[in-house]
């Protein structure tokens, strides 16, 4: 159509061309469009068409300036599309200098188009060099915000590279790491493709596999993509193709079902209402352009008169296809497609009864991108030949403007149409919001379209996606598939990673003893605190148990019954001796040093006790120090014993009197001089180093030893090493008079118990120190008991059970006549 400004117009209305034969000798014919009609760049092009006519009848946008248009068909191909750029470049069709009519201008203002990336940025490089802008509705390749190489691109429509990212949070989302990937071999597919997976491998999202094809492959090449669908373990799989490729692929995919998948697809082919017939694809989702609402249009678009079909080759064609019938007068359709099997349109056919993507706006997304682009040019054009005086806008068609012009006004356009914010960045390109769509199904058995969420990349990070609605996913299930190489490894184990295969594999390996994580997949194990020990599932570190004998578990009682017995039994003991004190055999067998004997066994009996219970400082020196103690004069007063036997019978001597020099207070000087010794080296620890309480944590990794420290080794060793040497000379004594005649003799007695207590201290050694935790503290008290109780039945058992229950022994008359 003619115009004061004309704009040109470049869709993809045919997907193929016919294949050219060259044999090189003659010129080659022109390259023609085949196939059928895609009707949705069909209403592409009258929504250019519509928007033009809309600006023509505004009286603020250019009023009095009539704009003029001229479209083309680039059949999706890349040699038309440059050859149509050159059209644009040299001049307008013959058909606008019909007449006398000279004011038009020589070449077009600014270019629609193109629907895809490539032939867009093989025309952009023509018309780029002369300033041309070429605003693009459709064609979201990345590498077209290149301003250096591409310094007139403009797009409607938002780069790949937002896309590319909102699908890479979509499938972070939802928890996939283990995806498919396929794409159109071309600059669409290959640049959304490679920043989708530059932006995939920082998410840590693996692909199993990334294939290519192009529609116009061989068959062979699309089979194998098929087939490495089929075969490949990924549930989802992101599909960055054009809807003419993708068609391809799924026709080969529907002749030999494949496993469930579940698809993600860009925003070329997942709105696309003529995909929609590929029901085992319900459940895709993917970014769509927002749906929008263009007064008008539809009643434009089906406003098509007899007349107005039959001037148009391609409304022509597209008539003939939809109601399967031949115009008369078709022109120039006739010599591309055989319409004679076809029988005459009778006029009756009714296009508002036809259900295509051409009257289909329902969903006006990209139609939307074209409206807009329209009117970005319009107004960049109002603002290079209009003035606003006095309220008044005035427009001078007759203005001679550059095209430069044109170009600096289009990069600061920023208007808002039907509620649609219109503006371009540095680079060219609009704000990127998306929507987020899903294939549902419906109960009449069709797909449709449902906006479940929405995609802001102007928001702040982790806040640009919402999903505000319910999902219907592959198969028409509920929840959302899971996809993933190796499931998630819980907490309590680490990755390992499979050797040859991506970080999204890998194996899962429980943590090492002592070390947990508490989190999922993750890499390491870490070490407890020292205090610290993991739980069963070793996910958490667990304060360690403090073991300790205590007066409340099984052991502790039994030894706290048995100590606290043997201290009643010796009191016991000591009140019969004492009841019978003038009887002979407790008078015979020094009973001052007998009663000082029952005393020291009941503190040995009840030393132990200081032994069970938790270690504080004051229990730790009370216990090794009272031990010790109570022992020496424990030995001190057996000692006194058996050398107040040996001087008895000595003093029996003619002439001997030694019984002088070791009466009862040389006694009690001996016993109080061998424990004072023992008290010196039991200052002497204390003060140097006594003992402590300590927390083991090397005996048992998996609890606390609550013990008591020696602080001194030698003090200990010589405590023990003082009751020992005491021990050995009491024992010797004992056996040099165990000859001497029976009557007042407690020698014998004394040499079994001193064997008893010698064994018992002997086995102590080696069993105290290969005892671990609680058990040495165990070892140590059952000692003390046992040469406690040896002592004790064999000095005193034999006495009480004379005086109990055989009391006609216990006179001096029986005593001095026992042979």
């Amino acid at each position: 159509m003619d115009g004061d400004y004309v704009v040109g117009g470049v869709f993809s209305i045919h997907y193929y061309t016919y294949t050219v034969k060259n044999n090189y000798t003659t010129m080659p014919d022109p390259i023609r469009c085949s196939g059928s009609i895609n009707s949705r760049e069909l209403r592409f092009s009258r929504t250019m068409i519509f928007a033009i006519e809309e600006i023509n009848n505004s009286t603020k946008l250019l009023p009095g300036i009539k704009l003029g248009y001229q479209i083309y068909d680039s059949c999706a191909s890349v040699p038309v599309a440059v050859h149509v750029a050159f059209e644009l470049l040299s001049g307008l069709d013959s058909v606008f200098y019909a007449g006398d009519n000279c004011t038009q201008s020589s070449k077009v203002m600014a270019v629609v188009g193109e629907s895809g990336s490539t032939p867009s940025i093989s025309m952009s490089r023509i018309i780029g060099p002369f300033n041309i802008p070429l605003v693009s509705h459709f064609a979201t390749c990345a590498c077209l915000s290149d301003k250096q190489q591409y310094p007139s691109f403009f797009r409607t429509i938002p780069s790949d590279q937002f896309q590319a990212d909102a699908l890479v949070k979509l499938v972070k989302h939802f928890g996939w790491t283990w995806i498919g990937a396929i794409r159109s071999d071309s600059d669409y597919g290959n640049s959304g493709m490679g920043s989708f997976l530059d932006a995939a491998h920082k998410e840590g999202i693996c692909v199993e596999y990334s294939e290519s094809f192009y529609r116009t492959n061989p068959r062979s090449r699309i089979q194998r993509v098929a087939d490495i669908i089929r075969r490949s373990t990924a549930l989802v799989i992101v599909a960055f193709t054009t809807p003419g490729d993708f068609r391809i692929l799924l026709e080969e995919l529907s002749l030999k079902p494949s496993p469930p998948r579940q698809w993600i697809g860009s925003e070329s082919w997942v709105t696309d209402p003529s995909m929609l017939k590929f029901r085992f694809c319900a459940g895709a989702i993917g970014f769509g352009i927002e749906r929008s609402v263009i007064p008008g249009l539809r009643d434009f678009l089906l406003d098509l008169p007899p007349s107005e079909v039959s001037a148009s080759p391609v409304l022509t064609e597209f008539w003939e296809e939809q109601f399967n019938c031949r115009l008369e007068k078709s022109g120039p359709v006739q010599t591309v497609r055989s319409a004679t099997d076809k029988n005459v349109c009778d006029g009756t056919e009714d296009i508002n009864k036809i259900h295509s993507p051409y009257t289909d706006t329902s969903q006006l997304r990209i139609t939307n991108m074209v409206y807009k682009a329209v009117y970005a040019i319009a107004h960049a054009i109002h603002n290079a030949v209009c003035q606003e005086t006095h309220y008044i806008t005035q427009c001078n068609k007759l203005t001679s403007i550059e095209i430069e012009q044109v170009l600096t006004r289009l990069k600061h356009v920023n208007i808002s149409q039907n509620g649609y914010e219109v503006s371009f960045d540095v680079n060219g390109d609009p704000v990127a919001t998306y929507e987020l769509v899903n294939w549902q199904n419906t109960e009449t058995g069709s797909i449709e379209l449902v906006t479940v969420g929405h995609y802001d990349a102007s928001l702040p990070a982790g806040q640009e996606l919402r999903v505000n609605k319910s999902l219907t996913w592959v198969e028409g299930g509920t929840q959302v598939p899971v996809s993933v190489c190796t499931v998630s490894c819980p907490a309590g184990t680490r990755k390992v990673l499979q050797k040859g295969k991506p970080i999204c594999c890998f194996d899962c390996i429980p943590c090492p003893e002592g070390e947990i994580s508490n989190a999922t997949d993750s890499s390491h194990c870490f070490t407890c605190l020292e205090e610290f020990w993991p739980n069963a599932k070793r996910n958490n570190c667990l304060p360690k148990p403090v073991e300790f004998l205590s007066f409340n578990e099984g052991l502790g009682i039994i030894l706290c019954v048995f100590s606290v017995g043997g201290a009643c039994l010796a009191v016991l003991t000591a009140a019969v001796l004492h009841r019978h004190r003038t009887s002979p055999i407790v008078r015979a067998n020094n009973s001052e040093l007998s009663f000082l004997l029952l005393f020291s066994l009941t503190l040995c009996f009840l030393c132990s006790l200081t032994f069970i219970g938790a270690p504080s400082d004051w229990s730790c020196m009370l216990r090794h120090t009272a031990f010790g103690i109570t022992f020496v004069l424990c030995m001190s007063c057996v000692l006194g014993k058996t050398i107040v036997v040996l001087m008895a019978f000595k003093a029996t001597l003619p002439g001997c009197d030694v019984m002088k020099w070791f009466g009862p207070p040389q006694q009690r000087m001996t016993v109080v001089s061998f424990t004072f010794i023992q008290v010196v080296i039991c200052t002497l620890w204390l003060v140097l180093s006594p003992p402590f309480p300590r927390k083991n944590l090397t005996t048992y990794k998996e609890k606390i030893i609550l013990e008591c420290a020696l602080g001194s080794t030698i003090g200990f060793w010589a405590v023990l090493g003082y009751i020992g040497l005491l021990a050995v000379f009491c024992f010797v004594l004992a056996v040099l008079a165990r000859k001497l005649p029976d009557s007042f003799n407690e020698a014998k007695l004394i040499t079994f118990s001193m064997l008893i207590f010698c064994a018992v201290w002997v086995t102590f050694i080696p069993a105290y120190v290969s005892s671990p935790g609680k058990f040495t503290v165990a070892v140590e008290i059952f000692a003390i008991l046992a040469s406690s109780f040896g002592l004790m039945l064999c000095i005193f058992a034999p006495k009480c059970f004379i005086i109990l229950f055989q009391p006609e022994k216990n006179t001096k008359k029986y005593l001095m006549n026992k042979t």
